[in-house]
């Protein structure tokens, strides 16, 4: 089968690339993937190259079966109806609205351009319909950067609206802080947490469930995922691929996520990434538990937790975040951290910057953030 790379950004026209790669072909190539064969095998819809916001760009090849898996897994837990992209089409949450779209035979709503709290209103008001005099229920999946920026702008009531509108609002990429999924249920909004990744065709844990199909099982302190929508390779690269996706005694194919987590009387929990983690003063602290901990304090909420070098400690956490009108001291943070998870983990430094640097997919770019402070 053919593989076709989709140049540009616009929306629509990859709507009709993935149209015709869920169909006949030929599948495409979404990224800024490298050195990619002219040809894949056959059921291959689309090759999308992840971001590499924390490691090296990786290519990973999704069946047109998994793809479809993963958008009826969705339908049966939520419902079906319309989605609203406001998230780049380019990333797999984004391709995922758009297969949505297709397998549920609805067009979606699309927001281009820059995210706004206005924009996003605007385009919702555009999307109450109905079929056969019944209301078309509607969907849309945001990361919690936009969630943030519709729940600070709910004193409108078109944002607020726009909010409580959906059946379900997805939100996935990274952590969703408690406060602020408090704070936008408050508004009438209806979040659901999503856990996956590209390599399982997007979320494929919901508020902590698996979908159907789908199993989560920990070994060895690290979850793996087993299911129909896992990728099937990472596109020129074996090595990796052979120990990235692995098969059991039993035959059953699993994805290693390299996230730390559990599984408890059938519910997921992720507590961070395995490799996420640093010494300081000969005590691993995982930075991921300490972000959670920082982000639940007031100001916080976007902020990032990255390593830096230290003379006595060797490293330690160091708090990047946005500057906001509200914020606590460093010694609040410490405190806070220390209470959790004590006193290894108290970050060194609280660092404010104009912007946190971001990739397109509204991801925060780990690598330039660390950059920031040395």
């Amino acid at each position: 089968m053919k593989l076709e790379r989709f140049e540009g950004d616009e929306p629509r026209d990859l709507l009709r690339a993935l149209r015709r790669a869920l169909g006949a072909g030929p599948a495409i190539a979404v990224g800024q993937g490298r050195e990619l064969p002219a040809d894949v095998p056959p059921g291959t819809a689309v090759v999308l190259t992840t971001s590499g916001s924390t490691g090296v760009p990786k290519s990973v090849r999704l069946s047109r079966h998994a793809l479809t898996a993963s958008a009826l897994a969705t339908s049966a837990r939520i419902g079906a109806g319309q989605w609203l992209l406001p998230l780049s089409a380019t990333y797999i949450a984004g391709i995922q609205v758009l297969v949505r779209g297709l397998v549920e035979g609805t067009e979606p709503a699309i927001l281009s351009g820059r995210f706004s709290a206005a924009a996003f209103a605007h385009v919702v008001s555009g999307m109450r319909s109905s079929r056969g005099g019944v209301r078309v229920p509607t969907y849309t999946s945001l990361v919690p950067a936009q969630l943030q920026t519709l729940v600070d702008a709910a004193d409108d009531a078109e944002v607020r609206r726009a909010l409580a509108s959906f059946e379900a609002i997805l939100v996935g990429g990274q952590a969703l802080p408690a406060a602020l999924h408090d704070r936008a249920t408050e508004l009438g909004a209806r979040i659901v947490r999503t856990y996956g990744s590209t390599e399982t065709s997007g979320g494929c844990v919901y508020d902590g469930v698996p979908l159907d199909g789908v199993t989560v099982a920990e070994v060895d302190g690290e979850l793996r995922i087993a299911g129909p929508m896992l990728a099937e390779e990472y596109v020129g690269d074996p090595e990796l691929t052979t120990r990235t996706f692995v098969t059991d005694g039993d035959g059953m194919r699993w994805y290693r996520t390299g996230d730390a987590g559990a599984v408890t009387d059938g519910r997921v929990s992720v507590t961070g990434r395995i490799d996420n983690v640093i010494v300081s003063g000969g005590v691993n602290v995982s930075l991921d538990r300490v972000e959670r901990v920082v982000r639940e304090l007031p100001g916080l909420a976007e902020a990032v937790v990255v390593g830096a070098p230290d003379e006595r400690w060797g490293e330690t956490p160091v708090v990047v975040a946005a500057r906001t009108g509200e914020a606590p001291e460093l010694t609040e943070v410490r405190a806070a951290v220390e209470a959790a998870l004590g006193k290894p983990a108290r970050p060194s430094a609280l660092v404010f910057v104009d912007a946190l640097p971001r990739l397109t997919s509204g991801k925060p770019d780990r690598r330039a953030i660390r950059g920031l402070v040395g």
